[in-house]
């Protein structure tokens, strides 16, 4: 669904829409999929009831920090390793829901740079377009 070589940037119509409500679910899963297995951490490991370990899985995903005591060193290592795959998970998510307007504007700034080379005549210094290659 990407476009290729010297094609114009697809208008914001299904194809772009489509790209935005793929990332969109990517994103709801990884979330929801993170907040799963912390509320199971957090169930198992800190012995906290499931209405408590949604709250501390809940606040550590955000940002905002554990709330309870943690009891046991097991549950202390496995709060650590949550709370830094959720800052990456942070990373990941934002990454995935600008990815559809990211890729539109590079696409537009490629077409653009291809462009002015055929206008200033150095298109055959440009070498064959992206989709010619084997």
């Amino acid at each position: 669904m990407k476009e290729h070589g010297r094609a114009p940037a697809r208008p914001r119509g299904p194809t772009f829409a489509q790209r935005l409500v793929r990332s969109a679910w990517l994103a709801a899963l990884l979330v929801s999929g993170s907040l799963g297995a912390g509320v199971l951490g957090y169930h198992h490991l800190a012995g906290l009831r499931w209405v408590d370990a949604l709250l501390n899985a809940s606040m550590i995903l955000s940002g905002m920090g554990p709330v309870d005591t943690l009891p046991n060193d097991a549950a202390k290592v496995f709060a650590s390793c949550y709370a830094l795959y959720s800052g990456l998970l942070v990373v990941a998510t934002v990454g995935l829901l600008i990815g559809p307007f990211f890729h539109r504007a590079l696409s537009r700034l490629e077409l653009e740079a291809g462009r002015r080379r055929e206008e200033e005549g150095l298109a055959d210094l440009a070498g064959p377009p992206r989709g010619d290659l084997p």
